[in-house]
């Protein structure tokens, strides 16, 4: 069961979402408020799995409010602002729904969550289990559930509301967000380059200005994450005359 919560300012909105809510056997609604602020309290309980989020409210955004978050709670977003959606995903948003929502496409987004949930509880067991020989995860890929080996990984890229996971052999699309993924992988073997964008550093073959070359794969540094990037890779490991 995933105990959510419904901010929005519109009182048929939530409403909707609140019906919605009760017709999805393992969605618990546990709150609902239709102020941002007055959510912070019980989000920080650690009692809230999920935020249904509207964007567009008074005194705060859902933008700006979910950057406050000192704990990290996975988002949909819920909004009659399509324009938006981009900056919902740079924030890595599980799903963005727009207004009017079918009940269809609030289902496909719930179906979002529990897979992010059940994979999160799989890669958690297991680090718990033998945090010693931690040396993969698992991702909902093709609706099954599938290891992979940090070893095997090239880099992770993040395309709006899922992420492509590159090995050598194939490519896996998981609908997780960036961030959780991030969260298991090594430091000492990944280095985030851009803001899609994760690499295995013992996988690149070259850089050459801001383009890091990995087998015939050509991936962006950011310039914000350049001198980073440079410092974590050749730390130790640059010979020079």
């Amino acid at each position: 069961m995933i105990n959510c919560i419904i901010i929005d300012d519109e009182p048929l909105a939530r409403k909707g979402l609140r019906e919605y809510i009760s017709d999805v056997d393992f969605l618990h609604l546990v709150g609902e408020y239709d102020n941002p602020l007055k959510a912070t309290e019980k989000i920080s309980s650690g009692d809230v799995q999920l935020l249904f989020l509207d964007i567009q409210m008074p005194k705060i955004t859902g933008l700006d409010f979910m950057k406050t978050l000192q704990k990290t709670v996975p988002v949909i977003f819920t909004t009659a602002f399509p324009q938006y959606a981009l900056d919902g995903f740079e924030l890595n948003a599980l799903d963005y729904l727009v207004k009017p929502i079918s009940f269809d496409r609030f289902l496909k987004a719930a179906l979002k969550a529990k897979e992010y949930y059940e994979v999160r509880q799989k890669n958690d067991s297991d680090k718990t289990a033998a945090p010693e020989k931690q040396d993969y995860f698992f991702i909902k890929a093709d609706n099954k559930l599938v290891k992979i080996s940090f070893d095997d990984i090239l880099f992770i890229e993040a395309l709006q509301n899922y992420v492509v996971v590159h090995t050598r052999e194939k490519k896996l699309i998981t609908y997780l967000t960036f961030k959780s993924v991030e969260e298991y992988l090594p430091a000492s073997q990944f280095i985030k380059v851009h803001k899609s964008y994760i690499v295995s550093a013992s996988k690149i073959h070259s850089i050459e200005g801001n383009d890091i070359r990995i087998d015939q794969h050509h991936i962006p540094i950011s310039r914000n994450l350049k001198e980073e990037v440079m410092e974590k890779l050749l730390r130790g490991k640059f010979l020079k005359r």
